[in-house]
């Protein structure tokens, strides 16, 4: 009995994602039938009759896929598919390779030379459909989990605290070196121990989720200890979190990433008291000006009153060589990094 006409999805399987499979073989005439079902399928569909301009046109296009035959009329498929494997731009490009049944020993050669797969000529659509489908689906995979490492890699070497989450439940997918010890100093519970985000920052990323959704500006989260300093002023030490959207083939679907940044007061003074040349009083007061805080505030805190504040910030204005508070604010948060931020 012969079998049933092969008939397509409702929804073509390739769509979504807009794949590229590049067709490599002496003799394309045979495979016109091939070209025409995986264009319906939803594929791009490349081809190229010999070996050089195969090599060309995979180091241009950058295709999902390549089916290669072996007999062309300059270069053999063994000899295109090690020089792909060769190059890096070519060499995670999945290649099936289309074998001949009556040449003894091309299977074998084929997977020697880095092939994933074969297909016996004459190649049947229905079957380069299914195959194409299993090791594009493992190729996607890859990549991601790929763009995931890079990612990790790029924040690490930057010395970034990020993490990514799902964004229903607040579980951890990965994250970066730093971020566990910041959870671990701000947060008590063990929620992050047990691959969870604390119940507040999770609120907050649904929220934010939703906001940012909406098209609404992006609002950070910023965080005490749950243990602070009993001598501290106004908290010494903040853990803010940003919200990012990634690209979901760099992430997964339903993740995203989070950024934190630690802010510590005392160490943003030591910088303004070393970059203005003042005295470690004097860049305290410039500290909580820049901040907002009030003449008022401020002399509350050190136990003196807002008349002697601005006579001690008037001698830091002059130091700064500047008149206002406001030109103060703007060349301390110009010229001490992270201060600009602080005050967020």
């Amino acid at each position: 009995m012969e079998a049933p006409p092969f008939e397509l999805d409702a929804v073509p399987p390739a769509a979504q994602y807009g794949e590229r499979v590049l067709i490599v073989d002496g003799a394309l005439d045979p495979l016109a039938e091939l070209h025409d079902t995986l264009e319906e399928a939803g594929y791009t569909v490349l081809m190229a009759q010999d070996g050089a301009t195969a090599l060309r046109v995979a180091t241009e296009t950058a295709p999902n896929l390549i089916l290669l035959g072996a007999a062309m009329t300059d270069l053999d498929g063994f000899e295109v598919l090690r020089r792909l494997k060769a190059d890096p731009r070519t060499t995670a490009v999945p290649v099936i390779f289309m074998t001949d049944p009556t040449e003894a020993g091309h299977v074998e050669a084929a997977f020697e030379a880095g092939g994933v797969d074969h297909l016996n000529k004459p190649v049947r659509p229905r079957e380069v459909l299914a195959c194409l489908a299993v090791h594009l689906r493992g190729a996607r995979a890859q990549s991601q989990a790929q763009a995931q490492a890079q990612a990790r890699n790029a924040l690490d070497a930057f010395g970034h605290a990020s993490l990514a989450v799902h964004e229903k439940d607040g579980r951890c997918v990965w994250q970066t070196t730093l971020t566990r010890a910041l959870m671990a100093e701000f947060f008590a519970g063990g929620h992050f121990e047990r691959g969870r985000l604390p119940p507040e920052v999770l609120l907050w990323l649904h929220r934010e989720a939703l906001r940012r959704r909406a098209g609404a500006e992006p609002v950070t989260l910023t965080v005490l200890p749950q243990a602070p300093d009993p001598q501290a002023r106004w908290g010494r030490k903040r853990l803010s979190f940003a919200l990012h959207r990634v690209d979901p083939d760099a992430l997964g679907e339903g993740q995203w990433l989070i950024v934190m940044r630690k802010f510590d007061d005392a160490a943003l003074m030591d910088a303004l008291v070393h970059r203005f040349k003042l005295s470690a009083s004097e860049g305290e007061l410039l500290y909580w000006m820049v901040r907002g805080k009030s003449n008022a505030d401020i002399g509350d805190a050190l136990s003196c009153s807002p008349r002697a504040v601005q006579e001690q910030l008037e001698q830091v204005f002059s130091k700064l060589g500047v008149t206002t508070r406001t030109a103060a604010v703007a060349l301390a948060t110009g010229q001490v990094p992270g201060l600009d931020a602080a005050g967020a």
